[in-house]
């Protein structure tokens, strides 16, 4: 018996979560008998996509593009029928090795906006079964506009707009996208998903993770409403938009529409909270701190 035979199951399954990679956790079955039965208890995982590679149909589906680098790892070369057929399971094959995941990180290769150059937008989305808050930061680079704020407020409102249904969309579909990891794993704790651009970040907790099981077995025909338009849906939601021209920078935030939702001073509060908790630090931070002391206007959309 070696010196790293001596040590004990706890100290090797510290080791795989601090490693988290599935992919290199994948590897390691293949090492010993021993770490192919201690590989499945990892309970800190990073299902990290390396990259994406270009489709020829539009049929293939954006989650298979990303999985195609972790098939050969774990299934036979399948048709690119049977590609097309099963999409939905390969996060759930990829993972169903793993028996206690109590934590899963997914970063994928790249953000989902696609912006005009100089355009930086930033968002972070809590959802439980659904969407719950999503706030939102986006500036322009070299924003110039001669003194005329007002007109640079009222010129780029559909721009920005429109920036927040695309986040609002991009977080919606990234929530979608694991809901099989979801009801499989009973005992998860915390989803993230991230991409490495750092654009946008998708945040479920274990009260939501809860929420999402306790609905995905009660309502089977908004389950197969989802199927079809490929995202979850984003309910009726109250959209805080607060934009600084000097400074080129807009803070939004967005809620989900609940009875006896909180309202004036007490949800500027809250909507102060959820900012400095998603944009705290840093750079970000600061701009966050300086918008929150500027007007705020309100809009509500309806759930889509």
């Amino acid at each position: 018996m070696d010196g790293f035979d001596r040590l004990p199951d706890s100290l090797i399954l510290l080791i795989f979560n601090s490693v988290a990679d599935v992919k290199t956790l994948i590897r390691c079955l293949s090492v010993s008998k021993r770490f192919n039965s201690l590989v499945p208890q990892a309970e800190s995982l990073l299902l990290k996509i390396d990259r994406v590679i270009s489709s020829e149909s539009d049929s293939d589906s954006l989650f298979l593009t990303l999985l195609k680098p972790f098939l050969c790892l774990i299934l036979p070369k399948p048709t690119l029928g049977q590609l097309r057929n099963q999409t939905h399971t390969y996060p759930v094959q990829i993972l169903s090795r793993f028996q206690r995941i109590r934590e899963l990180h997914v970063e994928l290769p790249a953000g989902d906006l696609h912006l005009e150059k100089g355009t930086v937008v930033k968002w972070r989305a809590e959802f439980g079964e659904t969407l719950k808050s999503c706030v939102i930061l986006g500036f322009r680079l070299g924003n110039n506009n001669n003194g005329n704020y007002e007109a640079e407020f009222g010129g780029g409102l559909k721009t920005r707009v429109m920036w927040t249904i695309s986040a609002l969309i991009a977080a919606s579909v990234r929530h979608f996208l694991l809901r099989e990891v979801v009801k499989d794993h009973d005992g998860m704790e915390e989803l993230v998903l991230t991409d490495r651009e750092g654009e946008g970040v998708v945040m479920v907790e274990q009260q939501g993770l809860r929420e999402w099981r306790k609905a995905r077995g009660s309502c089977r025909m908004e389950e197969r409403r989802r199927r079809r338009r490929g995202r979850t849906v984003v309910p009726s939601v109250r959209i805080r938009m607060r934009h600084e021209p000097r400074m080129g920078a807009t803070l939004v935030v967005v809620r989900a529409v609940e009875d006896g939702e909180q309202t004036g001073r007490e949800a500027d509060m809250e909507d102060a909270e959820l900012a400095l908790k998603a944009f705290g630090n840093g750079v970000y931070g600061d701009a966050v701190r300086e918008l929150l002391k500027v007007r705020s206007y309100l809009l509500e959309t309806n759930s889509f």
